[in-house]
């Protein structure tokens, strides 16, 4: 049954689960999906959507709490660089970092978690308080914890001079400080009386909406923050409820592994599995993932494929889904190169043209995105590169 983002916003909402996994291609809504639940939950009142984005985190009234694309607002650096300035990562006002930073002095705790996840020589700083001229020689007060510098471990008393980091790597320290965050709030709500509590802030905090914390980590990290989350949930003794989305089929499937093993308290009662998928005419469907098994990505692909196959309705970005499916099915049979999964012409060699239109069609910029259409003899190679694989390697034919 095709809903709303709202209608399934107000549907997780409704759920007595104390945690609920959904898994959706890029694209599909994930962060859209985020926003409406919030609304849902701490709907704003003054209108204001730019005053919004700058203070998502206000918790001392908000009951929920959550990450999501819209985060990275928050953070920005300082271009405007005069006399070869180093450059700085600033934080826009808000009473989060301010919480975790000033009033908890989880600084330190900020860099731990991101230097396991992005790397141990990688120092972030924190600013103390200090003062600079502006207009007109006017004093201006640079409040502390206000901006980010980071710099390259040498040696041992040795950085180099301060760095812009990669996208990737401020993404991964911008979830490093909500994870901060996120272990201080548990923390504080297992304590079950309010007036023992260090802070009643987040006495109210009623759920917790996670969006793909995962874009940039390698697979090892990827599995050890998947875990370290699921451990940090499944700590939590209080009523709040905690809602992941992923793209990532990796991370859904650790996570699905920690909430569903035989030890933890979320198996069948606690937790509930969803996937997303986004209908042409703009709506969409959550189905709950009833397997017992965690949920096979590319046997997914491969389903949506031989839809496409079937239907007629082929387009360049299936090339994709094809090259996805070789890759994680080298990786499990031990080949080095996807492209020894092939089928071989009579020197026993892939055809070097297959294997060169899988690559082009995937590795254009919008390769998951774009519509173009195939032309004829694209689409034949298409379906007899599906329907050979499915034959060498004995795939299961998938139930339509």
């Amino acid at each position: 049954m095709s809903k709303t983002l709202t209608e399934i916003a107000q549907g997780l909402k409704n759920s007595d689960k104390k945690v609920q996994l959904i898994y959706a291609f890029n694209g599909t809504g994930k962060t859209r999906l985020s926003r409406e639940f919030k609304e849902l939950v701490a709907p704003k009142n003054d209108g204001n959507e730019e005053m919004d984005e700058a203070v998502q985190f206000e918790l001392t009234r908000n009951k929920i709490l959550y990450y999501n694309a819209f985060t990275e607002d928050l953070f920005y650096w300082d271009n405007d660089l005069e006399l070869d300035a180093e450059p700085k990562l600033k934080i826009q006002p808000n009473s989060f970092t301010e919480w975790v930073l000033k009033d908890q002095g989880q600084d330190r705790n900020i860099i731990t978690n991101f230097q396991r996840y992005a790397n141990e020589k990688l120092t972030p700083r924190f600013n103390e308080e200090y003062k600079i001229k502006g207009k007109d020689d006017k004093e201006i007060t640079v409040k502390a914890f206000s901006e980010v510098t980071f710099s390259l471990k040498r040696g041992d008393d040795d950085h180099s001079g301060n760095l812009k980091i990669s996208k990737g790597e401020e993404s991964n320290f911008i979830w490093s400080i909500f994870y901060t965050l996120l272990e201080q709030v548990i923390d504080i709500l297992n304590v079950a009386d309010p007036d023992d509590r260090e802070t009643n802030d987040f006495d109210q905090l009623e759920y917790v909406f996670i969006d793909d914390p995962v874009s940039s980590l390698d697979e090892n990290h990827l599995i050890e923050l998947a875990v370290n989350l699921a451990q940090l949930i499944k700590s939590s003794e209080s009523h709040v409820k905690f809602i992941i989305t992923t793209h990532n089929p990796l991370f859904y499937n650790v996570l699905y592994n920690e909430f569903n093993s035989d030890d933890g308290i979320y198996k069948k009662k606690n937790f509930l599995k969803h996937r997303m998928t986004k209908l042409d005419d703009g709506t969409y469907q959550l189905m709950k993932q009833g397997n017992d098994s965690p949920f096979s990505y590319h046997l997914y692909l491969k389903s949506e494929l031989e839809k496409a196959i079937e239907n007629n309705q082929l387009s360049k970005y299936h090339f994709n889904f094809l090259r996805n499916i070789l890759e994680k099915t080298s990786t499990f049979l031990g080949y080095k190169k996807w492209g020894d999964l092939l089928p071989k012409t009579d020197d026993g060699k892939p055809n070097p043209y297959e294997a060169r239109i899988i690559n082009i069609s995937s590795h254009s910029k919008h390769a998951g995105e774009e519509v173009a259409d195939l032309t004829e003899d694209d689409k034949r190679v298409l379906r007899y590169l599906v329907n050979e694989i499915n034959s060498m390697y004995h795939f299961q034919k998938t139930e339509s």
